[in-house]
């Protein structure tokens, strides 16, 4: 985020690139900067002739080089913006000429989303030379918590860990999906407001009781009875609780034990950094860490291997709601 901020501020104060690259596996950021520069480097008049944006899918390499090298009308500079740019991997390096050389006048935007170049290779050495390269990397699910904190902050709002955590477990690290929910939150809650489970439940549908973060933390604490009925509401809800992201939910978990067990040094500073949770939660595991020796936790993830290949439908004709039971006999004993 902080790299973006500066982008962002050096196009505030002038100092703009002829060839802006943004790259990565994590598009929210690729997206952000594109529509940052289409929104404000040109007035709305200049838009009209100077503004081309361009989707890699339908144009070669040849066309957007041809669109760079036209002068501006009645503007300082035009913009070119090429959407779904990873489309022209195998052109790519026809880029090369131009961005030896590329046009003052134009700002040319490539959004290459998925995907990284060879920074060994001589067009990216070209590019971060003559223009600016950005790689947006995929944030590690204990970033995520952070990040969160600071674009809620942005909105003049706070959120509770546990909140965090239930947005996580339910939208993974998919900055763009957690961003539209938190844009919804931005709308309902007055500024200066905490974000809390029961918001989450309330305005965006997950269960503060019934989720995969209960879900583990009942099992850690070994809540044989809280753990069968959230495993019973997954089951009457398998279009919100796959049985696939289940298991590897849990089995992600029990990895993480067993991780734990081996550690020397087991400060919560420490166990939150290997295990790459928030330190917010690392007294679950350590309930967990009491409740299963490093020989159970062992058993546990051969059991969780055996129930993910079930619940593909390899070798298994047991419903997923039995699959999960089945499961969870065979944690507990």
């Amino acid at each position: 985020m902080d790299e973006v901020i500066k982008i962002v501020n050096d196009i505030k104060a002038g100092n703009i690139k002829p060839i802006y690259f943004l790259m990565g596996e994590e598009p929210y950021y690729i997206d952000k900067l594109s529509d940052y520069i289409e929104d404000n480097i040109l007035s709305e008049d200049e838009k009209g002739f100077n503004q081309t944006v361009l989707y890699g899918r339908d144009v070669s390499m040849e066309d957007i080089i041809g669109t760079a090298k036209r002068y501006p009308m009645m503007s300082e500079r035009q913009i070119v913006i090429v959407k779904e740019a990873q489309d022209l991997t195998k052109t790519i390096d026809k880029i090369e000429s131009y961005a030896e050389n590329p046009m003052a006048t134009t700002v040319l935007v490539f959004c290459y989303k998925y995907k990284t170049l060879d920074k060994r290779k001589k067009v990216t050495k070209l590019l971060e030379k003559n223009g600016l390269v950005y790689e947006s990397k995929k944030l590690y699910e204990n970033q995520v918590g952070d990040w969160l904190k600071r674009v809620l902050a942005g909105k003049k709002l706070n959120i509770e860990p546990k909140a965090s955590a239930m947005l996580v477990d339910f939208l993974g690290t998919d900055l763009s999906k957690i961003a539209n929910e938190l844009d919804k939150l931005a709308i309902v809650l007055p500024k200066g407001s905490t974000v809390t489970p029961e918001v989450i439940e309330e305005n965006i549908g997950f269960s503060k009781d019934f989720n995969v973060f209960e879900f583990r933390k009942a099992i850690g604490e070994k809540n044989q009875l809280k753990s069968y009925q959230i495993a019973q509401y997954f089951a009457e809800n398998p279009k919100d609780h796959p049985m696939v992201m289940t298991t590897s939910l849990v089995f992600g978990f029990f990895l993480q034990l067993l991780q734990y067990h081996g550690l020397k040094d087991k400060t919560p500073k420490n166990v939150a950094s290997v295990l790459k949770v928030n330190p917010y939660f690392v007294k679950d595991y350590d309930v967990a860490l009491k409740n299963y020796p490093m020989k159970k936790v062992s058993q546990i993830v051969a059991t969780l291997r055996d129930t993910d290949v079930k619940s593909k439908g390899v070798g298994a004709s047991l419903k997923e709601s039995d699959l999960l039971k089945e499961m969870l006999v065979k944690i507990f004993n």
